[in-house]
C-alpha cells in the first residue's frame, strides 16, 4: 500500500480513543483513499506531520547516510546449542514447543539450573546473559558452549528492550544500557553496536537518547515493537573520538550538533524540540 501510486491517506489520528471511544489501537486510525485513474502517491513512508517528511529527506538523503540498523542485532541472535540439549535432555520438556533453541524472555525461570548468579570457579568458560526477573534487569552466567556465539559477543554494545514505549512519536524509551565483552542478552532485548571500546558504546548510548535519533526512530516505530527494521531511518554515526560530533558534550548539545550536521532549519528544529521528549 505504501508503494501504491494510486493511494493516499485522507485522515489519520494517532489516539484511537478519539475516534472509537474506549479503544487503544496501536498505531492509530488511518482512512485511506484509492483512485485507479489518478496518481496520488506513492506514500513511501507515512507520517501525519508533513514537516517530519522534510526532516527525514534531509537526514536520509545525506550523501553519507548509513542506517543504524546495520549494527543492530535481532532479539533472537543468541540461541542455545545442540551441546546444551545433549547435556541437559530434560530442557526440551521445559521449553515451548518449537522453541527449543530460543533464549526466551523468561528463560531464567524456565531453566534456572543452567544459570548462575555469579561466574562459577570450575575452570570452564562462561558467558554473562542480561535478562529480566520480576521486572528487573539482572545478569546470569551460563556455559559458553551452551550459547551460539554472535560476532559482537566479545565487543562493547548497547542494549534496549525490544518492546519499548507505545509508538507515540518522540516518546522516551527505556534506558539504553552499555554491556561489555563476554556478555549477551535474552529475547527481551535487542543489541546495538559492535564497539571496540567502552567509550564508543557510551557515546552510542548517548546518541540513542538524542531527540533527533528518537524522532527518526518514531517514523517507523508506531507500536511497542522496537526490533531492527524500525531503526532503518536512524542514521549511523561515528562514535569514536575522530567523529565530527563531540560526544563529550551533553545530550542537548549533541542534538544541536546533529541539527547542524543535517542542515535543519529553525522551524524543523523547533518541531523536534517541542514534539520529542527529553531524556537524561
Amino acid at each position: 500500500m505504501l508503494n501504491d501510486p494510486h493511494l493516499k491517506i485522507v485522515y489519520y489520528e494517532q489516539d484511537s480513543s478519539k475516534v472509537f471511544h474506549g479503544t487503544d489501537i496501536k498505531g492509530g486510525i488511518a482512512v485511506s483513499y484509492r483512485d485507479d485513474s489518478r496518481i496520488l502517491g506513492p506514500i513511501g513512508v507515512f507520517s501525519p506531520y508533513p514537516i517530519v517528511n522534510t526532516i527525514m529527506k534531509k537526514v536520509t538523503q545525506n550523501s553519507n547516510f548509513v542506517s543504524l540498523s546495520e549494527i543492530i542485532y535481532s532479539r533472537t541472535a543468541y540461541r542455545f546449542t545442540d551441546k546444551m540439549h545433549q547435556e541437559n535432555p530434560e530442557a526440551h520438556d521445559k521449553l515451548s514447543k518449537g522453541h527449543d533453541y530460543d533464549v526466551s524472555s523468561n528463560i531464567f525461570e524456565r531453566l534456572p539450573e543452567l544459570f548462575s548468579d555469579h561466574r562459577p570457579e570450575d575452570g570452564q568458560e562462561y558467558i554473562r546473559i542480561l535478562g529480566r526477573i520480576n521486572g528487573k534487569r539482572v545478569f546470569r552466567y551460563i556455559k559458553s558452549q551452551y550459547i551460539n556465539p554472535v560476532d559482537n559477543t566479545d565487543k562493547w554494545k548497547v542494549v534496549v528492550p525490544q518492546a519499548n514505549g507505545t509508538g507515540e512519536l518522540g516518546e522516551k524509551i527505556s534506558h539504553p544500557e552499555v554491556i561489555g565483552p563476554g556478555t549477551g542478552s535474552t529475547e527481551t532485548f535487542i543489541e546495538i553496536g559492535n564497539c571496540s571500546s567502552q567509550i564508543e558504546a557510551m557515546n552510542l548510548a548517548k546518541y540513542i537518547k538524542t531527540k533527533l535519533c528518537r524522532l527518526m526512530l518514531g517514523i517507523l516505530k508506531i507500536t511497542q515493537n522496537g526490533n531492527k527494521p524500525v531503526w532503518r531511518l536512524v542514521p549511523l554515526q561515528d562514535f569514536t573520538q575522530d567523529s565530527g560530533i563531540d560526544w563529550s558534550k551533553s545530550i542537548q548539545d549533541i542534538d544541536q550538533q546533529l541539527y547542524k550536521k543535517y542542515d535543519l532549519n529553525q522551524q524543523e528544529i523547533e518541531f523536534i524540540e517541542t514534539h520529542v521528549k527529553e531524556m537524561d
